[in-house]
């Protein structure tokens, strides 16, 4: 097939151009492809427990800068005191009881790790950016999800249609074999042959609305409200077809990829991480207390400061084992970058041949309907004359439904694949789809949270307006 050809073939089907979706006209109730979309974005679970993680990913960071800050503490006891003493032999015995109180404020600063705090933030910055675009990955599955559910529901009704049309074709094939019958024109294994071609209708049509309501049920699950009136899908304007071009484009930009590579990243900081974490630390420690006896004048107050430094010679071998762990864990994420980077390679050319296969069997169904569609205008007439069975007008409306249940799933799988082409690439996700929608911002949580903020300081207090909204939602 000409590349001509094809250009001109998916103009006439009609694939949708998801650049234009939102800016596609809306009659009456009517629902569109991009209304779908909408409501697969906005009501996803999965999108919705994905976002959580994120946000939990983000606090990561803030823990991990946390140990880069001073940790302030608080101790206090009271101390019952009691016992009898004597001083000797000859001297009466006296009894000892007192109550003391005391409080301590601690405070501890790290000043030197080698390093290791901060590359335990950078390893958790890579993390946060991974599940980032794992986030994308996951938006990318539901939108194309969604499009497979509303041309599902497209593709049921339309084949519905055809079952019921065909239904009432063979129910007045039926009764012109039963009055030909009555004239003697034809036999009673005539009129059989129809009733059983009008029962296999009948079984075919209660197929048909059991797969429809299927593919309904699929549609509330992956769009979030009931199919209505849903119109088809606009015209897609064009479609690259420079395969070599569409694959060097996912390695670079494909979000699964872009996530395997901020895990590699955060695998090599973790294994500087533990390498650094068996080297001494170097500590401010400052204390400051009050003791007091009660009943007595006798009180205490006081404090300390000073710089400690230390280190672990041996853990029963914990520190090696961890670096050797986190070497293990790179070994695998960089092994897994390659997979990734393989599996998307393979999805962009699946969706490519699962498009021009799909294209091709649109066009072969619409010939073929023109066909027999001819054919059986042609086998009905003749039979009208004697010179066809009652079997023959039975096959030839067989075959003409067939080619138009063909076309109808033919259709579907054509919008589908084109819209799997663009996942496959990257490029299935809200931004690019221009969709009319509330962006999720990916970064707005971490901002308020990658410095950690004190739950009382004026940052904490607005990291605490954002967690009541999200749990409303």
């Amino acid at each position: 097939m000409s590349s001509t050809s094809f250009k001109n073939s998916l103009r006439r089907i009609g694939i949708a151009l998801p650049l234009m979706l939102a800016l596609l006209p809306r009659p009456g109730l009517a629902e569109t492809l991009a209304d779908a979309l909408v409501g697969a974005y906005e009501h996803s679970g999965l999108l919705d427990q994905n976002r959580a993680l994120l946000r939990a990913a983000d606090e990561d960071v803030a823990s991990a800068r946390s140990a880069l800050k001073p940790v302030l503490q608080w101790a206090g006891a009271l101390t019952q005191n009691f016992g009898t003493t004597r001083a000797s032999s000859l001297a009466p015995a006296t009894s000892t009881e007192s109550l003391t109180a005391s409080i301590n404020l601690i405070g501890e600063l790290l000043l030197y790790d080698f390093g290791a705090s901060a590359y335990r933030i950078e390893a958790a910055k890579e993390t946060v950016l991974a599940t980032r675009y794992t986030l994308l990955d996951i938006e990318q599955q539901v939108l194309l999800r969604a499009v497979a559910a509303y041309m599902g529901v497209i593709e049921a009704r339309d084949i519905v249609a055809l079952r019921n049309n065909n239904l009432r074709l063979l129910t007045q094939e039926l009764r012109a074999a039963r009055d030909r019958f009555d004239v003697g024109e034809v036999t009673n294994t005539d009129v059989a042959l129809a009733e059983a071609q009008l029962a296999q209708a009948r079984s075919g049509l209660a197929a048909a609305q059991g797969a429809l309501l299927r593919a309904e049920e699929e549609y509330r699950n992956a769009v979030g409200q009931d199919p209505k009136n849903l119109t088809p899908p606009p015209v897609l304007r064009d479609v690259s077809r420079d395969l070599e071009a569409a694959k060097a484009l996912a390695v670079r930009q494909h979000p699964a990829v872009r996530a395997a590579q901020h895990q590699v990243s955060a695998a090599r900081l973790a294994v500087e991480s533990n390498e650094a974490a068996m080297s001494p630390r170097v500590t401010l420690r400052g204390n400051y207390g009050l003791t007091e006896t009660f009943n007595e004048d006798r009180y205490t107050r006081g404090g300390s400061i000073g710089i400690e430094a230390g280190q672990t010679i041996y853990q029963g071998g914990a520190l090696s084992s961890a670096v050797r762990r986190a070497m293990a864990q790179l070994d695998a994420q960089r092994a897994n970058l390659h997979v990734v980077s393989g599996q998307i390679v393979q999805e962009v050319g699946n969706a490519y041949a699962s498009l021009a296969s799909a294209n091709a069997q649109l066009e072969a169904s619409d010939r073929q309907i023109r066909a027999a569609q001819a054919a059986f205008n042609g086998v009905r007439e003749e039979a009208k004359l004697g010179a066809r069975t009652t079997l023959d007008v039975l096959d030839a409306e067989q075959v003409l439904l067939d080619a138009r249940s063909t076309r109808v799933t033919a259709r579907a799988n054509l919008y589908v694949a084109a819209y799997a082409v663009l996942a496959a690439k990257g490029q299935l996700m809200a931004v690019d789809l221009r969709l009319p929608v509330q962006i999720y911002d990916a970064a707005a949580y971490y901002n308020l949270v990658k410095d950690a903020p004190a739950k009382y300081s004026k940052q904490g207090k607005a990291l605490d307006r954002v967690l009541r909204a999200l749990q409303k939602d």
